[in-house]
């Protein structure tokens, strides 16, 4: 079961960062399926459904600036670091003044107990109250985005770019032979989230701005669920 939502997003800078370039950050000329579905998990969340992003709308013509930042060279952990000795400059290709409508699924997984207009409704009071676990941002925490409900007048920007191969999202795979990271397994028979290992595989897709509109394939879900061992 699914229902569908849309929704308007916007900030004063961006970066999807694109995973071929190893040093720098460089961003996408426009969201990644995946910030999206990030974006929606930090307004509302729960293990008993799953955001499908279906398509994203460039409202703003795209604007791409060069910046200098500050990031650490290790992940500083449980301890503090003196951050004279982990400091690295890097600079960075990003998006300013971005604005998107995201237009999703809420599809309900096979454990879910509650009916989906239980959670459409919540979803819907949120996005007009503007609450949300925690600030939703634009591909990194520094740039903070801010959403609301579309007013209707909403139209994309007339452009048509070949983006080429786009990263669609992170499927976790369970596996006790790449045990490379730990995360949470939801399940009808959990009574808890489950503490899983393995390893998480990227999953890409060609993608194309067809006046202002990116269309994320609906089939990409149902890899990333084969991949899980889930199924839709």
């Amino acid at each position: 079961m699914k229902a569908h939502v849309i929704l308007k997003v916007r900030g004063d800078f961006a970066c999807f960062s694109r995973p071929e370039f190893k040093v720098e950050r460089v961003s996408y000329p426009v969201m990644t399926p995946s910030a999206a579905r990030g974006l929606l998990e930090a307004i509302f969340w729960k293990p008993e459904f799953r955001w499908e992003i279906r398509e994203i709308w460039v409202l703003n013509p795209i604007k791409e600036v060069t910046i200098m930042r500050n990031e650490l060279a290790e992940r500083q952990g449980g301890h503090p670091v003196f951050i004279e000795n982990q400091r690295q400059q890097r600079v960075s290709l990003v998006l300013q003044n971005v604005a998107y409508v995201i237009g999703a699924d809420l599809k309900l997984m096979p454990h879910a107990t509650d009916h989906l207009a239980k959670y459409l409704s919540q979803f819907e009071r949120r996005l007009g109250r503007g609450q949300c676990y925690h600030t939703p941002y634009l591909g990194t925490r520094e740039f903070p985005a801010w959403f609301e409900e579309v007013a209707g007048d909403e139209t994309p920007d007339e452009i048509d770019r070949e983006i080429g191969v786009m990263l669609f999202d992170l499927a976790y795979i369970e596996d006790h032979g790449r045990q490379e990271l730990s995360f949470h397994r939801h399940g009808s028979q959990d009574t808890r989230p489950r503490k899983a290992k393995g390893y998480s595989e990227p999953l890409f897709f060609s993608a194309r701005l067809e006046a202002g509109v990116l269309k994320v394939p609906g089939e990409k879900y149902q890899e990333l669920y084969n991949l899980e061992r889930r199924h839709a």
